[in-house]
């Protein structure tokens, strides 16, 4: 079995991506745009945007610098899974930016909500933003899945963080397919979402502390 050195920097420059991601996509969501919204009432919903119409913006360019991180991220992550797998990395990396893409294109939504003048219409589109981001997570769960095999194949990151990173992509596909399939049993699975959020922070952190003579990852 062959064994390739990876650049610890290109490791670190990944964890701080993955940190941005984080940081970028739960501030949006939960502390710019979320206040801001009740999808049972498009009123009250509209009456907070107009109060408070900057957090709102700012909500939509914090989920643009995620969604830029994260196509950043899906690359590094090729780079640095590859020696494991070409195949699996190389499918990994796609999976993740569909979900960049299609994240990024769902802000288009958000912007519009922001433009039209009647209330219903404007929570419809931050309600179809909110279905393209599920869509988007249904690649994300299948980038996880691939992400952690990588990982436990490699040799040379924590096999726990594997299957974390695993895990997470059953949590994201379960939460979206039943988002479109069965909403209303999509919140039994929100408290599930603690497990992504866990997950990926520890392999953030993996990647940010990765000391300087550990980076390597086997070669199939």
């Amino acid at each position: 079995m062959n064994t390739l050195a990876i650049p610890p920097q290109q490791m670190r420059l990944a964890g701080l991506c993955y940190l941005i991601i984080i940081l970028c996509g739960v501030g949006s969501e939960v502390v710019l745009r979320g206040p801001l919204i009740d999808f049972g009432s498009a009123e009250w919903t509209a009456q907070a945007i107009m109060a408070e119409t900057l957090w709102f913006r700012l909500s939509i360019v914090a989920d643009v610098v995620m969604a830029l991180a994260d196509a950043a991220v899906a690359m590094l992550l090729f780079l640095i899974f590859r020696p494991v797998s070409v195949a699996l990395a190389f499918s990994a990396l796609v999976f993740r930016l569909l979900q960049s893409g299609l994240i990024a294109a769902g802000l288009l939504n958000l912007q519009m909500a922001l433009l039209v003048n009647d209330v219903d219409l404007a929570l419809g589109f931050i309600a179809l933003h909110a279905y393209g981001y599920d869509l988007g997570l249904i690649f994300f769960g299948v980038n996880c899945f691939l992400t952690g095999h990588l990982i436990i194949r490699s040799g040379s990151v924590p096999p726990i963080l594997g299957i974390g990173i695993g895990m997470s992509g059953l949590v994201y596909l379960t939460g979206s397919i039943l988002r479109f399939a069965a909403p209303d049993l999509h919140g039994f699975v929100a408290p599930a979402y603690v497990v992504p959020l866990i997950s990926e922070t520890a392999f953030c952190l993996w990647l940010l502390i990765l000391p300087g003579e550990g980076g390597r990852a086997a070669a199939s």
